[in-house]
């Protein structure tokens, strides 16, 4: 029996496994990086273990500091969750022979299916449909389109879509790079690639008695950069005949490499209905609370007790309804889906049902690494959450997460929030018509527009202005309850300024005997104003909005949608100017490669360096045609956040 358990992870997935372990009785080892020691998986745990440094290579990606935290907090297993180590044989091994039990399949299971190319080959000889593999330097123009992989690990990393021969050595040599950064492993393969298809792949669960179940299908397919950002169990496309069919050749992977615990095997659906093999993820998969919502069990709970040797029932239980989960990125998708990173000022999801545990019924649950103050750095996966809602159809769990979604306060960082609501209402989604392609297919210009609109962002910026005056004369020394700005006779308007998502915006308004006056809002008049809310009358409407503001910044939600606001000051210090043509860096990273020159003539969109933030290489590319006047970086250099990168001046030299 598991007495005390180290999870060599952090984030989300440290807390979900913790979560099971007070359910049972089990003490808890968190182990944190410097980055992390502030945040909730270290604070919640029972002991917690630190990792000196930040970058993985030098924390979670070193067994033996592992191993060593869980000796000296007294743990007697290790669970690896997903990610880092978690399909690391090795270090499976490792934690065998220092005498720990291991919550995850054997070493040779994991071994076996480490390398994605030795994994085909094992799964075709067990029958298992799999697409053929391409030496990347054989590929011809009849091969067209292909997609190069990293052989190990996964979560998009290592992976570009080759249309043209053309383009091949350089998708090639960037997967290599990100693949040896991310894994440690440089090793790539080509394989064809299928348009339209659908991402489906099936759970398993088994046991060291001979019973392997397979728990239905999850649908994966609504992807960027071949990364998952929304699921869902059952899907849309299988039926029970497929359905059967997919789990028999999961059924049949897992007892080929004589697999034990939770797993998964990937599949490619082509439009046609056929499947094919991609992978076996040796571990927990992110999307698991689908899976848990729908079938009623706590996968995390039957991970253990395999660990410890117990029997499954010989069958699972029934499916029940419907599970969609979408994972909150602190990303901007409209900006190539770049990172980000900061303070997390607040982060409140309204109507959470369950934390880390299925709803009771149906309902909706959230699993988080991260609550309101929480740093986003740039060392680890941007996720910041999975937000799940169970229903009893499809319609009824894609609505309920829709809401939770428009009504979330999430302040401080971009997110992918509006992308993932407006695609909960988008048509082709509601009507289960999803692909791999399918965020392109909609396309970004549709799905990545903010909730709130033009007038929405004004109006918006009217109650910020008339929030911040009710903060002005609450904190007044003396006469707080009169009006700001207030004037016996008509006089200049009170004017503020702020900068919002699509420029600058200027607030025009003053208090008169007959009420608000705003300029550009003739239907608005007040109904009440305090420093964190207002609520105005619109046209006969009344409307909400609840004001935050953190320093010069100002976040406002309402119906209408989020906006975020920066508020202008009278007077700029010049300290704070950059020279006209700047080009900063837009997240901490390291500069991986430099593409141009000083005095170079660049064209619009034509990449000037190459960043590396996260794990992954971001293009930063000229704006605008022009003369690089200055190029203060270099390859290898560490910049920060809104560092100069490069100063494009416009035209050409003479």
């Amino acid at each position: 029996m598991i007495d005390n358990l180290l999870v060599a992870n952090r984030g989300e997935i440290a807390r979900r496994v913790f979560r099971t372990c007070r359910d049972l009785g089990i003490g808890t080892v968190a182990v944190f990086s410097d980055a992390d020691r502030d945040a909730p998986h270290a604070a919640e745990a029972d002991a917690a273990v630190r990792l000196p440094g930040a970058a993985p290579a030098d924390t979670y990606l070193r067994a033996d500091l592992l191993i060593g935290a869980a000796r000296s907090a007294g743990a007697d297993a290790v669970h690896p969750g997903y990610g880092f180590l978690s399909e690391n044989a090795d270090f499976a091994r490792a934690v065998a022979e220092a005498g720990l039990t291991w919550v995850g399949p054997p070493p040779d299971a994991i071994a076996a299916m480490g390398s994605k190319i030795e994994a085909k080959k094992l799964m075709a000889a067990a029958g298992v449909p799999v697409l053929p593999e391409l030496d990347p330097g054989a590929v011809a123009e009849t091969d067209l389109p292909i997609l190069v992989k990293a052989s190990a690990g996964g979560g998009g990393r290592g992976m570009r879509v080759v249309r043209a021969l053309a383009d091949l050595p350089d998708a090639v040599a960037a997967a290599r790079r990100e693949a040896r950064s991310a894994f440690g492993d440089p090793a790539v393969f080509c394989e064809p690639l299928l348009e339209r298809a659908r991402h489906i792949e099936v759970q398993i669960l088994a046991d060291a008695h001979g019973t392997v179940w397979a728990l239905g299908e999850r649908e994966c397919s609504v992807q960027r950069r071949h990364q998952k950002i929304i699921e869902e169990a059952p899907s849309p496309a299988v039926g029970d005949a497929l359905r059967a069919e997919l789990c028999e050749a999961a059924v049949n992977a897992a007892r080929a490499i004589g697999y034990t615990g939770a797993g998964t095997v990937e599949f490619m659906l082509a439009a046609d209905g056929r499947f094919f093999f991609l992978e076996v993820n040796t571990r927990l998969q992110v999307e698991h609370p689908v899976t848990e919502c729908v079938y009623g069990l706590d996968l995390v709970r039957l991970q253990i007790e395999v660990a410890e040797g117990a029997r499954l029932p010989a069958s699972p239980p029934q499916p029940r309804g419907h599970a969609v989960e979408v994972r909150l990125y602190a990303e901007d998708p409209a900006a190539g889906w770049r990172p980000g990173s900061g303070t997390l000022h607040a982060f409140a999801i309204p109507g959470v049902d369950a934390a880390f545990a299925v709803p009771a019924g149906h309902g909706l649950r959230l699993d988080s690494g991260v609550e309101s103050g929480s740093e986003v750095g740039v060392h680890y996966d941007p996720m910041l959450a999975k937000l799940i809602a169970h229903g009893p159809t499809r319609a009824a769990a894609v609505r309920r997460l829709r809401a939770a979604l428009t009504g979330a306060r999430i302040h401080g960082v971009t997110t992918n929030r509006d992308l993932l609501a407006r695609v909960m209402a988008e048509p082709a989604f509601q009507a289960g018509d999803t692909h791999t392609g399918y965020l392109d297919q909609v396309g970004l210009d549709v799905l990545a527009a903010p909730l709130a609109d033009a007038a929405a962002v004004e109006l918006s910026a009217l109650a910020a202005a008339l929030a911040g005056a009710a903060a002005h004369r609450a904190a007044a020394p003396v006469l707080g309850g009169l009006p700001s700005g207030w004037r016996n006779v008509p006089s200049q308007p009170q004017r503020r300024t702020y900068e919002g998502p699509d420029g600058t915006i200027e607030v025009a308004y003053r208090h008169t005997r007959d009420g608000l006056r705003a300029d550009g809002h003739p239907g608005v008049t007040l109904v009440e104003a305090t420093p964190t809310g207002v609520v105005v009358d619109h046209d006969g409407v009344r409307r909400a909005f609840a004001i935050h503001t953190v320093g010069d910044r100002v976040y406002v939600d309402s119906t209408l949608g989020p906006v975020a606001l920066r508020a202008v000051p009278r007077f700029a210090d010049p300290s704070d100017l950059v020279a006209p043509g700047s080009m900063l860096a837009p997240m901490p990273g390291t500069v991986v490669r430099v593409e141009t020159g000083p005095g170079a003539t660049v064209t619009e969109g034509q990449t000037l360096l190459v960043l590396e933030a996260m794990k992954m290489e971001h293009r930063i590319a000229a704006p605008a045609a022009g003369t690089v006047a200055e190029l203060p970086v270099t390859a290898g250099q560490q910049v920060e956040a809104g560092a100069v990168l490069a100063v494009i001046s416009e035209g050409t030299p003479q």
